[in-house]
């Protein structure tokens, strides 16, 4: 199993408040401690969070405090936002600039995304479209984009040179070739979660979800370990 990144710079990109720390949180949490700088890059800020007739914008602000709050449980250097409309990204050539824009001033070794094509994880469950398109245009955002000055020379008078990104870790994959195991983080990624009160009722509910989701089926009753599956993609 591995358990380090291949840099301590990591970028995460996804889509909503919350999906760092139900993608990977456990393995953020690792790396965090163990010195790898990560920032995150959430694409929207979950104004559409709740069908409960909410204000879009009050819930967004709640969100991306919640956000922040959960970040810092895991060891997160930052945060930002790009302020898209929840529920509906499309992975077009003005986002693909952005997380370009993004990619080029972090200049990580390692991105962390999730899975374009995954559309059932399982059978009780659609992939959110906001997921799809975060995945695609991150992965299409890191190659060839942000590392050619071909692509979207505007970006060079604002200071931001090529960057090649070394690995990308695609979570939630269909595919999985990375396990980590994320015992020893599970309750960091559970007390990160709960900071998403908006989006979280029971805290003990959703550890026992957690921990059937993530259990090793390898591991014993005795001593059950819990892990994070990723697609990992090494292009250096």
């Amino acid at each position: 199993m591995t358990s380090t990144p291949s840099s301590p710079c990591v970028l995460v990109v996804l889509a909503h408040p919350d999906d760092p720390e139900f993608f990977c949180g456990g393995t953020l949490a690792l790396w965090a401690q163990q010195g790898s700088r990560i920032s995150y890059c959430l694409l929207t800020r979950g104004d559409k969070g709740d069908d409960n007739g909410s204000d879009p914008a009050g819930l967004a602000a709640i969100r991306e405090g919640e956000q922040r709050a959960a970040a810092q449980v895991l060891g997160v250097n930052e945060v930002a936002f790009l302020n898209y409309p929840d529920g509906y990204l499309v992975p077009d050539l003005d986002l693909r600039r952005e997380v370009v824009r993004a990619i080029r001033r972090v200049r990580p070794s390692v991105v962390v995304t999730c899975d374009p094509t995954n559309f059932f994880p399982n059978d009780r469950y659609i992939n959110h479209p906001d997921h799809r398109a975060a995945g695609q245009v991150t992965l299409d955002a890191v190659f060839p984009a942000a590392g050619s000055r071909m692509f979207f020379p505007e970006l060079l008078a604002e200071g931001l040179e090529p960057h090649k990104v070394s690995q990308v870790y695609v979570a939630m994959p269909q595919t999985p070739n990375t396990v980590i195991d994320v015992t020893e983080s599970f309750e960091r990624k559970v007390e990160a979660l709960c900071q998403h009160a908006s989006q979280i009722g029971d805290a003990d509910a959703l550890r026992i979800r957690l921990k059937d989701r993530m259990l090793d089926p390898s591991s014993s009753p005795e001593l059950p370990r819990y892990v994070e599956r990723f697609r990992r993609i090494d292009l250096a």
